[in-house]
């Protein structure tokens, strides 16, 4: 039998068949892969295909075979990923916010490689989800390895940073001035990524979202702030920022209705002391950073919650809601 021009690459696009057409639903027997072969102008013969196959095996490729009927049929078994772990890849791209629709359908289409065609097809009718708000910063994954990069290297970043204005059009914020933070931890919230740094110029601890970053480098400087970070502890910043919005922090004492006690273990964590006052209440003490995005949190939970103390926040409390009043009449 003549060898085909491509002979060399036999054992690769062996791999490549058996991957992308079997799954523990579709198999193939070896006519069927002889068949496959032939389109990349390969030739095989059923004892070089046995052959083949055991040095996959060995390589780790999980071919299984089994007889059925008067045929003999192989499939790869157990892959990189399961197709459940593709699935749940896949919904966490499409649902996250940050990633562009454009990233989202690149990054699905990679994942699809580890899939048979077969699978990939169920993995297509799962992208198909309306109404999601994407971020239409395309830089955010290049921005955040160099985030990472900058960390790794103890080193300064400097960047941009923008809001969008009526007009849906990118507007620099301060005049266009570059900002120079040392990056210290990139944190998750409210499907938003934020990088937490210290600015040195504040002497304080800050956090910017990363997709409104622009001309983001690594500069020469080393980083700053260590002293600040020693004991800081980033899951209890994100739990006191609402929405990842500043503001000045204060122990702030509120009293629940006790059906809201999954709301608050979901929004402060288990650590928090519950503290029943009847059979029907209970109260917390926790760290806030007062903004008008905690007073919404609390508006949210309507009746079922009450802000106790200190009176600074419990008035605060009040002018937001007279300005309520006064925004939609009384």
């Amino acid at each position: 039998m003549p060898k085909g021009t491509n002979q060399k690459l036999k054992l690769y696009y062996l791999a490549q068949i058996m991957v992308n057409n079997t799954d523990d639903e579709h198999a193939m027997t070896l006519q069927d892969i002889k068949n496959a072969l032939e389109y990349y102008d390969i030739t095989a013969d059923r004892k070089s295909l046995y052959d083949d196959i055991n040095v996959l095996r060995d390589m780790g490729l999980d071919i299984l075979g089994e007889q059925r009927g008067r045929n003999y049929y192989y499939h790869v078994g157990k892959k990189k990923f399961e197709l459940a772990e593709l699935k749940l890849l896949v919904d966490a791209i499409q649902s996250s916010k940050f990633i562009t629709a454009k990233k989202s359908h690149e990054l699905i289409k990679k994942l699809e490689s580890f899939a048979s065609r077969y699978e990939a097809a169920q993995l297509q009718r799962q992208v198909v989800v309306a109404g999601r708000i994407k971020t239409m910063n395309e830089s955010i994954y290049y921005n955040v390895d160099a985030i990472h990069s900058a960390i790794a290297t103890n080193h300064k970043i400097r960047f941009q940073y923008f809001q969008w204005n009526i007009k849906k059009q990118m507007e620099l914020r301060h005049d266009g001035q570059f900002y120079e933070v040392s990056p210290w931890a990139l944190t998750w919230d409210d499907e938003n990524y934020y990088l937490v740094g210290y600015d040195a110029q504040a002497e304080k601890i800050k956090h910017y979202r990363v997709d409104k970053m622009r001309k983001l480098t690594i500069m020469d400087d080393k980083r700053e702030g260590k002293e600040y970070f020693k004991q800081f502890n980033l899951a209890a910043y994100a739990k006191k920022n609402f929405g990842m919005f500043g503001g000045e922090e204060e122990n702030v004492r509120m009293q629940f209705s006790n059906d809201l006690v999954g709301v608050v273990i979901d929004r402060f964590g288990k650590d928090i002391i519950i503290s029943p006052i009847d059979d029907e209440h209970f109260t917390v003490n926790v760290n806030v950073a007062i903004s008008s995005q905690f007073f919404g949190w609390v508006f949210a939970l309507g009746m079922g919650v009450k802000i106790l103390s200190p009176s600074s926040v419990v008035e605060r409390m009040k002018q937001e809601v007279d300005a309520l009043h006064e925004l939609y009449g009384r």
